[in-house]
Parts: C-alpha cells; structure tokens; sequence
C-alpha cells in the first residue's frame, strides 16, 4: 500500500474542494472496499478525503413524493433494519441482508455500495491483463475462467460483474440517486448511474471527477406486499451472486398492474428489461408467463466456455422469484415456496 495524506471533511463543499486539490485523491466513508483495493496495489491514491463526518446524510426520512430519502452515509445495517424499509420496502431490505457479512454491513454506507467495484479475479490478479485496471491491456477473462462473468451487455473489452445486491433492488425500485459537485447538484435515475462497458470498462458508473452521492430516493411504490429477492450463490453465505433477482409486483385481483424485475451477476450494471415488465401487464402471474418474461430479458445473452449454465439458471430464478413474491412468507428460513 503507498503512502498517502489523510484529510477529514466537515461538509460537502470542503470534501468537493479536497478532492480538486490534489490529482489521485478519493473520498472514503465505511472503506470496506476501497481498502482493500489499496493493498491489493489496484488503486493507488495520493490522498483519502474522508466524508464521515460530514452532517445531514446520515438519516433515513420522508422525501417529498412520498417516498423515502436514505442518506448516503447511512450504513447498509441501519438501512436494512430501519422499521420504514422493512415495512415499505422491504425488498431492499431483503437483498442488503444478502450481502457480505454483518460485520461489513455494520461498516458499508449506502453510497459507498453504488460504487464499489467488480470482483473478477482478473482485475484483483495485477499480473494479468485487464482493461478496467489498466486501459488498453485486455481482457483475460474473455478466454480465462469466466464461470462468474457477464452474459449481458458485454463487450470486448469487458465481461465482469458488478457485485451488488443492494442495487439490484434499488433497480427495481426505481430509486434516484443524488449528487453534489463542482458544478452544484445533480440527480440521475438510478438506471442511468451504472454503465455498461463499452470501450471504456474502467468508468463503473456516470459520476464526474470530484463529484459526491449525498442521497438516495426510494419512490412511493415499494411493493411491500407482493416482493422476493432471490440470491443463488455458490455456497449460502459470504459469496457474490451467480445469479440474483429482485421482483416486485402490484396486483389487481389475479392480474399482474405491475411489474419489476432486475438481476444481478448478469452484467456490469443491475439488469433490466423494461419489454419484459410490459409483457407481464395485465397478465396472471403463471410459471408460464414469468417464463416468457425471462426469455425477453435474456434475449441476446452472449456465454462463454465456463458461464453457459447461467441462461437456464437465471431463467429458472426469474421464475421461481416471480412465484415467491405471490408469497413473501415462503422467504422465511424453512418456507418452501408455493408451486
């Protein structure tokens, strides 16, 4: 790890100006994953702004539209256990409990989990080529052990993940993520905040340089009634998903009013399908439609040597997800889900 100058902010104009005053410096708040890309020698820094103590975006509170604002410093623990997130939100609630450990969810801030990075062993290996760790260099996964990587929106540049369960839910929220510059505010829709690789793999997300998330906003809609998260893993705890799906639904009677649907470890960003959320309007909430809605989300999936079982295996999580959220209570430990 090299040496660096370490700074404690006090508000959001400080850390902004922090940042612009020394070329390679980053912010760090819970640092649960940029610590460890530091002694890894994958990120080098000339400074570490820290912005936990920065005050106003360490609260969970109603936002105008009748939703929730989740402060950006707010750890994903107290997120997860907030009465207002389980109650409303509860898919969200869900899927951050899926992630990690306690201890690192005791210590990870919700603005931090938007931007931690992939997990693929190449880009953690320094030896070996990777374009999101040195532009220009290859990618070795493409032709390498590629079971844990992209299917979806893939490049050629580019097949890893992006690791988050958190995210996958606040995809199919439809939340808003806010965010303090140089250049004032701004908000983006949280579909518009990641990006897919492209030619430019080591951009993870649409932030500019010296910009700060401060807040994320969870609109009314939670599906806090008919929801699920499903997270298949290669062992029950302490593992990135192979495949995860988040579900919400609204129903009408036995139709389908609405529908969302996101999945992660599929691509480099929450994945979702709008066409396939369309098609499922109006519809009753059959294996046989869930199974349709599936085949226009993996529409167009690209598999590699290692990686081909993860069409059917998503396919057959986005299903069975479906069905789960007819019943939330068949999540509990011990519950079989309906058939």
């Amino acid at each position: 790890m090299n040496n660096f100058n370490y700074t404690k902010a006090q508000n959001v104009e400080e850390a902004i100006s922090l940042i612009r005053a020394t070329e390679g410096s980053q912010f760090v708040a819970g640092g649960t994953n940029l610590i460890d890309l530091l002694k890894y020698n994958i990120t080098q820094v000339d400074a570490l702004v820290d912005v936990n103590h920065i005050a106003g975006y360490h609260t969970i509170e109603e936002n105008q539209e009748n939703g929730l604002r989740l402060g950006a410093l707010v750890t994903n623990a107290d997120t997860a256990y907030h009465p207002l997130i389980e109650e409303r939100y509860p898919v969200l609630s869900k899927a951050i409990l899926a992630g990690a450990s306690a201890q690192i969810r005791n210590m990870a801030t919700n603005g931090g989990n938007l931007l931690q990075r992939t997990r693929c062993y190449y880009f953690y290996d320094v030896h070996t080529p990777c374009n999101k760790r040195e532009p220009g260099s290859g990618c070795s996964a493409i032709k390498g052990y590629n079971r844990i990587m992209a299917i979806m929106g893939t490049s050629e540049s580019c097949i890893a993940v992006f690791p988050s369960d958190m995210c996958v839910a606040l995809a199919a929220l439809d939340a808003v993520v806010h965010i303090s510059g140089p250049e004032g505010e701004r908000s983006l829709a949280f579909a518009d905040f990641h990006r897919l690789p492209g030619d430019t793999p080591y951009l993870d997300n649409n932030l500019e340089y010296g910009e700060i998330i401060t807040s994320i906003d969870l609109p009314a809609k939670g599906f806090s009634t008919n929801y699920s998260y499903l997270k298949l893993r290669d062992r029950s705890s302490y593992a990135f998903a192979l495949v995860s799906v988040a579900t919400g639904l609204e129903l009408e009677g036995d139709l389908i009013k609405v529908a969302r649907i996101a999945l992660g470890g599929l691509a480099h960003k929450p994945w979702r399908v709008k066409e396939a959320e369309d098609f499922l309007r109006d519809k009753t909430p059959t294996v046989e439609n869930f199974a349709v809605a599936a085949d226009i989300i993996l529409q167009g999936a690209k598999v590699y040597q290692y990686n081909s079982f993860k069409v059917e295996l998503a396919k057959r999580a986005i299903i069975r997800n479906g069905i789960m959220a007819l019943h939330p209570e068949s999540q509990l430990p011990g519950a079989q889900p309906s058939a």
